[in-house]
């Protein structure tokens, strides 16, 4: 009996010691859990400050977990590159794209305390150029410092985000996209050399235009080649909402569905769209930007205001 009960401790203590070496029981390294969040920030380009793959994301998120209701602050800044890039005649000439690190402590100081930052950039960072180290290795650091800036700043946890697909007028997935492929292969492989956690937008959005090109060759995610329309933004909303396990993030779950998959999501879709619209420039203006040409936000104090009553309709409306 003795014996067998040493075997058993044996046995016990192998498997721990397997398992903790494989990861699975590690719980000093587990994420931050998003249900705990009660502020998350979201960093980018136009495409982010676009903001309804941000509205879709929040709307799951209230959706899944109804009794959490997080901050979600949307501070990307449309042009902006963490390369520190920009083309000669970027606007036509009338300004140099934005770089994040001109704005990023402000931004950090002024939304402190956050729990989840996630990041998407890459998009603007080659300059739409062929592929050159150089530019690449500027991702490279921008990126690198970026995560730094944000471990710095306290964020508990930070996931990066692949670039979107480019879809040129002329030459479809095969011309500046093939520099995104490079930059979110890179991104992808930091989740082994240095434990980042990176969601892949990128390759999923790719594989869904090439699969709707074999049916319709004039099929397009983004009119403009950059921008994705409400389906493509569907697709980036959809690779969180399947990261977290979130409503909506079944893989043949389309905008619609999720949309009618109970009556009032629809509605609540709409309230958090309409609050994110005018909390993006106000927090753009309260932290402060380089960009010409943005629209001047409300002054916090009224954003606050306005935010919470929309908030008041939200419980409203989730509590019927």
């Amino acid at each position: 009996m003795q014996k067998s009960g040493c075997i058993l401790s044996t046995l016990f203590v192998t498997i721990y010691v397997w398992m903790a070496g494989m990861g699975v029981i590690r719980a000093q390294d587990a994420p931050y859990p998003l249900e705990h969040a009660k502020r998350i920030l979201f960093l980018g380009n136009s495409i982010t400050y676009g903001g309804d793959y941000v509205s879709i994301f929040e709307t799951s998120l209230s959706v899944s977990y109804p009794a959490n209701n997080p901050e979600v602050i949307n501070l990307a800044l449309p042009s902006e590159t963490v390369s520190g890039l920009s083309e000669p005649d970027h606007a036509d000439g009338k300004f140099p794209r934005p770089c994040l690190f001109s704005r990023v402590t402000s931004v950090l100081q002024k939304s402190k305390p956050i729990d989840i930052a996630f990041a998407c950039y890459g998009m603007n960072d080659g300059i739409y150029l062929p592929f050159d180290m150089n530019r690449f290795e500027a991702y490279k650091r921008g990126m690198i410092r970026l995560r730094d800036s944000l471990e710095a700043a306290g964020v508990k946890r930070i996931i990066f985000m692949t670039p979107p697909i480019h879809d040129d007028k002329d030459k479809g997935l095969g011309g500046y996209n093939l520099v995104l492929d490079k930059y979110a292969e890179w991104l992808l492989a930091q989740r082994k050399a240095r434990g980042w956690e990176v969601i892949d937008v990128h390759f999923p959005m790719r594989a869904y235009l090439e699969k709707k090109r074999q049916k319709d060759a004039d099929f397009k995610l983004a009119e403009d080649g950059v921008h994705p329309g409400k389906e493509g933004h569907w697709l980036i909303a959809k690779a969180l909402l399947q990261y977290f396990h979130l409503q909506g993030g079944l893989v043949k779950t389309t905008l619609n569905d999720f949309l009618e998959s109970q009556p009032y999501i629809v509605n609540l879709y709409t309230l958090i769209g309409k609050r994110q619209s005018f909390m993006k420039d106000a927090w753009l203006t309260y932290t402060g930007h380089e960009r010409p040409g943005m629209p001047i936000g409300l002054p916090m104090e009224e954003a606050a205001i306005q935010y919470e009553q929309l908030e008041r309709e939200i419980f409203q409306l989730k509590r019927n």
